[in-house]
C-alpha cells in the first residue's frame, strides 16, 4: 500500500446527487480525494434524492454539507468552501449555476486554481443543450445502439450496463479533471470543463464513425470485426446452456482456436467472407458438445481468447477479481455490513478509510468550521435557514 493515495490533498465539492457526475466523484474519492457532497437543506424536499444503500457505493469515504444555494447565506457559504477547494463538479442544466451565483466565474473569482467541471447530457452549447435525457438517450444519438445487437423484435437491444453514464460521462469527467489538475500543477491556473455525455459516446464510437468518414461504409450490427462479422468474434452456447465469448482476432489465437475445436479446415480462411457462416456453424456445433466451464477452463489458458459469460453472482465469486481485491466491505449506518465493488486500482487505496457516513447527520458544521467560518457565523447561517 503506498504511503499517499493518488489524489491525497485534493478537495472536491460535488453538487450532484445521481448520474455521471456522482460516478466521477466516486472514482476521485476512491483515489484519495476528499469529496464533500453538497446537498439541499431539508426544506427543499422536492429536490432531495436519497439513492438506495448500494447505489454509488453508498458515498463511502465522503462527507456531506447541506446548503440552501438559493439564499445569499448558502451561496456565500458555498463560495467560502470553494475558495479552499480544488475541484467543483456540478450537473445542473446549462445556466443554472450562474443564476445561483456559484458558476465558474464566481468561483474563479475567489479561487483562480479551481477546476470546475460541468457534466450534462448534451453539453453547455448546441441545439440539444437544454434537452433532458438519460443513459439510453445518449447511446441512441451517439450511434452505439444502432451498431449493437438486436432484440427479438429486430430493434436495438437494451444495453446491460449504463455505458453512457459510466464511461462516456463519469470516466470522461474523471479524465478531464485529472488532466486539468496536471495542467494546474504547472500553470497555477484552474479551468472550466464542459463535459457532455453525448460527446463522450461519440468518442467511444470513434472506431466505427471514423471508418464511415474514411470509407463511406455505414457500420451496423455484425458489420465489423468487433461487432460479429466473423465467426471467431462471437458468442456461442455450450451444452449446458451457458455461453462463451470468443474473440480470437490475431492469427495465432485463431489458429489455436481452430485446433482446440477440431476445426482445422478453417485455418486458411480466417477472413474469407464465403467461409463465415459454415465456420460459424462448425464452431457452434463444437461448443455444443461440452459445458461452458469445461470449455472456459481448457480454452482460457490456451491462448484462444475464450471466456465464460458470467452472471453477476458468478462475477462476485470469480477468483480473478478476488485475487485483485475487486470487492470490499463497508459498514452502512442503516443497512449494516455490505459488500461492494472496490476502488479501481484497488492496491492504491486503503479500504479501511472508505467509511460510509450516516447521511441523516450532515457534516455541515465541521466542514464550514474547517473552511474558516466561526461558530457564530455558522449559527447565524443555520438560524437563517441557509444551512442544515
Amino acid at each position: 500500500m503506498p504511503e499517499r493515495s493518488l489524489l491525497d490533498g485534493i478537495t472536491v465539492l460535488d453538487l450532484a446527487s445521481v448520474g455521471p457526475a456522482v460516478r466521477a466523484s466516486r472514482w476521485l474519492a476512491d483515489w484519495g480525494a476528499d469529496v464533500v457532497k453538497v446537498g439541499p437543506v431539508p426544506k427543499d424536499a422536492g429536490v432531495q434524492i436519497v439513492p438506495p444503500a448500494y447505489a454509488y457505493s453508498a458515498q463511502r469515504g465522503m462527507s456531506r454539507v447541506l446548503l440552501d444555494l438559493k439564499s445569499d447565506g448558502g451561496r456565500d457559504a458555498f463560495l467560502h468552501l470553494a475558495a479552499g477547494a480544488d475541484v467543483v463538479i456540478e450537473s445542473f442544466r446549462p445556466g443554472v449555476v450562474d443564476r445561483l451565483g456559484i458558476g465558474f466565474t464566481a468561483v474563479h473569482a475567489v479561487n483562480r486554481g479551481i477546476v470546475y467541471c460541468s457534466t450534462t447530457g448534451f453539453g453547455q452549447t448546441g441545439p440539444r443543450s437544454d434537452w433532458a435525457g438519460h443513459d439510453l438517450n445518449y447511446l441512441a444519438v451517439g450511434g452505439y445502439l444502432h451498431c449493437s445487437g438486436r432484440d427479438p423484435r429486430g430493434g436495438p437491444a437494451l444495453p446491460g450496463a449504463t455505458v453512457a453514464d459510466s464511461a462516456a460521462g463519469g470516466l470522461h469527467a474523471v479524465a478531464a479533471i485529472c488532466a486539468a489538475l496536471t495542467a494546474r500543477a504547472t500553470t497555477g491556473e484552474g479551468t472550466y470543463l464542459d463535459v457532455s455525455i453525448a460527446d463522450g459516446v461519440l468518442s467511444l464510437m470513434s472506431l466505427a464513425i471514423d471508418e464511415y468518414l474514411a470509407e463511406g461504409v455505414e457500420p451496423g450490427p455484425r458489420h465489423g470485426l468487433l461487432t460479429g462479422r466473423y465467426a471467431w468474434y462471437d458468442l456461442y452456447e455450450a451444452a449446458d446452456g451457458g455461453w462463451l465469448a470468443v474473440a480470437a482476432i490475431e492469427p495465432r489465437f485463431f489458429a489455436n482456436l481452430c485446433t482446440e475445436l477440431d476445426c482445422t479446415r478453417w485455418l486458411d480462411h480466417q477472413y474469407d467472407d464465403l467461409a463465415v457462416e459454415p465456420m460459424r456453424a462448425d464452431f457452434a456445433a463444437a461448443f455444443a458438445t461440452r459445458d461452458r466451464d469445461e470449455w472456459a477452463s481448457d480454452l482460457g489458458p490456451a491462448d484462444t481468447c475464450v471466456s465464460a459469460v458470467l452472471a453477476i453472482p458468478e462475477v462476485v465469486a470469480d477468483e480473478q477479481f478476488g485475487a485483485r481485491g475487486g470487492f470490499t466491505e463497508v459498514i452502512h449506518p442503516t443497512a449494516g455490513t455490505i459488500r461492494q465493488v472496490a476502488a479501481p486500482l484497488a492496491g492504491q487505496v486503503d479500504a479501511s478509510t472508505l467509511q460510509v457516513r450516516d447521511q441523516s447527520v450532515p457534516d455541515t458544521d465541521r466542514i464550514l468550521a474547517h473552511a474558516g467560518l466561526s461558530a457564530i457565523e455558522i449559527g447565524e447561517l443555520r438560524d437563517a435557514g441557509a444551512i442544515a
